[in-house]
């Protein structure tokens, strides 16, 4: 069966206050495995982060099946103080907080033949390094759903792609981030 790219379906019911919007999300589509930009849009004041906060939130509170591996909080932490303005001292400390989450599945494999799988994935798929690595954690894992904020996930078909922003907000969140 070749899996493709996925759109939930939106509503516009909070779900952990403050007004934020989030997606009808179960654990039907999980695990899911977190980019790194879910994670770093998670943990900004962007106008489009509330749908990546939700999901942060319903890993953290275990009501979905999250696999985050912990290369993607190092690369978060790069995205916030790069591109987002965080302060390195600010974005340590909230992506250690992250990371206290106990029910998340936190992949430490780094080792030789993943890494090279990883770049396997990347040369076949013509993707980044970076995911092609995510796209072999996936794969080892049992992973249903890759969420991300871009489209180059949905080059593998072994797992769903959820692209958790719309054409819209993706447009927004490029206006907020070249302010």
């Amino acid at each position: 069966m070749t899996k493709g790219p996925t759109r939930l379906p939106r509503n516009t019911e909070t779900l952990f206050g403050g007004g934020q919007r989030t997606i009808a999300m179960s654990d039907a589509g999980g695990p899911y495995l977190f980019d790194v930009g879910v994670i770093s849009l998670a943990h900004t004041d962007a106008p489009v982060r509330d749908v990546a906060l939700s999901y942060v939130q319903a890993a953290i509170s275990g009501d979905i099946n999250a696999v985050v591996p912990y290369p993607a909080v190092i690369e978060a932490h790069n995205v916030l103080t790069t591109y987002y303005g965080r302060s390195n001292a600010d974005a340590s400390r909230l992506l250690q907080n992250f990371m206290d989450a106990k029910r998340i599945h936190w992949y430490d494999g780094m080792r030789e033949d993943v890494v090279r799988d990883g770049l396997s994935q990347a040369s076949d798929a013509n993707v980044g390094g970076w995911d092609g690595y995510y796209a072999h954690v996936a794969m080892s894992e049992g992973v249903n759903t890759v969420l991300t904020i871009d489209d180059d996930f949905e080059r593998f078909d072994a797992f769903d792609t959820e692209v958790i922003l719309s054409p819209d907000e993706f447009s927004q969140l490029n206006t907020f981030l070249g302010s």
